[in-house]
């Protein structure tokens, strides 16, 4: 288990001592391990036809492209429009990845291709050119009565890959020919992270750190929440990060109580706080970290309250992970500490009331500020599948929060008689809480050896102070843009 960083030991990190660069990136993923992949895949399903697809070129090749998780976790192909044949007949597989052909021409506007010759040099998979897929595809076909698919697929719409066109024209020919997804199949395998793609996380979640302090040092009453989201993004490229994960969040006041909040675009002010929920992507495997800072400086008491009420929850989630632990467990835990926090603070009545989400139906008051789960997989995406219970060669998030929204009690509750009764005896509460949001989340491995936390940020109150208190980064500011700004704002 991680422990709890003492006061001195934060100096020396907020110092900038021990917080050196991310280094460059030393895990990676081999093509022998993506050959192990497949060859797992083909052991869980057993004998038959497989097609899995890559996603489709943009429609303008200037806008940026990213694989889909299922085709680069068996492939490692990062290209456009490509597909991948499997055939398994009695334990023996033959592979061959279908790619867009060498076409010098578009190449001048779009990019070098790798061609077949070249994929199969990158990938060790057999290449051929993907104007050869459909011919392919209906003579295999017409010898087997299934066909299992890897990808964006539904029965009915299009699959995501303009050469394959639609996998229900492909089988139109082939009436007999029953299509399964198994997509749940190769997730059963992406839940376990192997030694490079652990080492992957590492370096992602490293870079996502040092953009939470990037972040930090920025935090001004008067900037914009872009400034800071400008700040973040700038680091995630700088040591080498592809994009963002997801959409960036720079929520502050009223923001921090919206949970996927991504206009990023409001002035922030004295005595606000701001959650910053982040994360870089780096050889296509995501970081997901989250911070709540006080614009100022300095938390409130009844910022403080709230705060140390999610991180407490945080910790005792965090002390009880092992493996056969389910996130269902720890997400109890972490609830027990929330329902019991807001009981003392008088945000609900006890920590088993409970309030009408509908008339006869009821809910835990702790839903009203605590909506979402505890914690996710993180790997190829954001939300990466995870073992259930935690094994070693888990990677996940905890991310307990806690949100007073504005107009909970006003226009988001049912009215009710039993709703009034709750409302007139926790409003002085909620009037004291009302517009504080906090959210703290963190990445972690479950290896053989115990829990290793990949995000040490800090995330004490002192710790966050601290930090908060040391000379903010010399930058420029282009001063008169930033007021036109505001004036553009306030005339919208």
């Amino acid at each position: 288990m991680p422990d709890r960083i003492s006061f001195a030991f934060a100096l020396l990190l907020l110092a900038g001592l021990l917080i050196p660069p991310p280094a460059p990136v030393s895990g990676q993923v081999t093509t022998e391990e993506y050959a192990e992949r497949r060859s797992a895949l083909a052991t869980a399903i057993g004998d038959g036809l497989v097609l899995a697809v890559g996603n489709a070129a943009p429609p303008q090749d200037y806008i940026p492209f990213h694989q889909n998780s299922l085709f680069r976790y068996l492939t490692g192909f990062t290209e456009p429009d490509a597909a991948l044949v499997m055939v398994i007949e009695g334990g023996e597989t033959t592979e061959v990845l279908f790619v867009n052909p060498r076409d010098p021409g578009r190449e001048t506007w779009e990019g070098l291709r790798m061609g077949p010759e070249r994929s199969e040099a990158e990938t060790g998979l057999p290449g051929r050119s993907v104007t050869d897929l459909t011919a392919v595809m209906d003579s295999l076909l017409l010898h087997h009565s299934e066909l299992r698919l890897v990808g964006p697929y539904q029965p009915g719409a299009p699959v995501m890959n303009d050469v394959t066109q639609r996998v229900d024209a492909l089988i139109d020919q082939h009436d007999d020919v029953r299509v399964r997804p198994i997509n749940q199949q190769v997730n059963a395998l992406r839940a376990m992270k192997s030694e490079g793609e652990r080492e992957l996380l590492r370096r992602t979640v490293a870079i996502t750190v040092e953009a939470h302090r990037q972040a930090a040092l920025r935090l001004a009453p008067g900037r914009n929440e872009f400034e800071i989201q400008a700040a973040i993004e700038a680091t995630f490229r700088r040591y080498g990060s592809e994009r963002p994960a997801f959409a960036s969040i720079v929520g502050s006041g009223p923001n921090s109580t919206v949970l996927h909040y991504n206009a990023n675009n409001r002035f922030m002010e004295d005595g606000d706080v701001v959650v910053i929920d982040i994360g870089a992507s780096l050889g296509g495997y995501a970081a997901d970290v989250t911070r709540t800072y006080p614009v100022n400086g300095r938390f409130t008491p009844e910022q403080r309250d709230i705060y140390q009420l999610v991180r407490d929850a945080q910790a005792a989630a965090e002390a009880i992970v092992a493996p056969g632990v389910g996130m269902l467990r720890m997400n109890a835990e972490a609830s027990r500490v929330l329902a019991e926090g807001l009981a003392e603070l008088g945000l609900i009545e006890s920590p088993e009331a409970v309030f009408e989400v509908a008339p006869g139906q009821f809910a835990p008051q702790l839903r009203l500020f605590y909506m979402h789960g505890l914690g996710h997989g993180i790997g190829l995406d954001v939300h990466d599948p995870a073992p259930e219970p935690l094994e070693p060669g888990a990677a996940f998030s905890i991310e307990p929060g806690l949100y007073v929204r504005p107009n909970l009690l006003d226009e988001v509750i049912e009215d009710t008689p039993a709703n009034r009764r709750m409302i007139e005896a926790i409003r002085p509460a909620f009037e004291r809480y009302r517009g504080i949001g906090v959210r703290i989340e963190d990445d972690y491995l479950l290896t053989e050896e115990g829990l290793e936390w990949l995000s040490p940020a800090p995330r004490e109150i002192e710790e966050l102070e601290a930090l908060l208190a040391t000379p903010h980064a010399d930058e420029d500011r282009n001063e008169e843009w930033i007021e036109w700004y505001r004036q553009h704002l306030a005339g919208n």
